[in-house]
């Protein structure tokens, strides 16, 4: 189904907040990252850096991958 000029569908109003949701995650998680480079943990700030680091590592493999995963491999 095509999109109609100078309207929005289901489809194309999904696309628009999903692409809003990439964004204000990516926002926040910037943020939060330069926050946790910058507060002083003491001596604990260089494992408060690379346990963001394996969080974001962790996350990015969660979500990698098909959607619809090959159901016999998985018996």
């Amino acid at each position: 189904m095509s999109q109609i000029k100078n309207s929005f569908d289901k489809e194309t109003i999904k696309k628009v907040g999903k692409g809003a949701l990439i964004a204000g995650g990516s926002a926040i998680s910037i943020y939060l990252l330069q926050w946790i480079m910058t507060v002083d943990l003491g001596v604990y700030t260089p494992m408060a850096v690379a346990i963001a680091g394996i969080i974001i590592n962790a996350i990015k493999e969660y979500k990698a991958g098909t959607v619809f995963p090959d159901v016999d491999k998985c018996k």
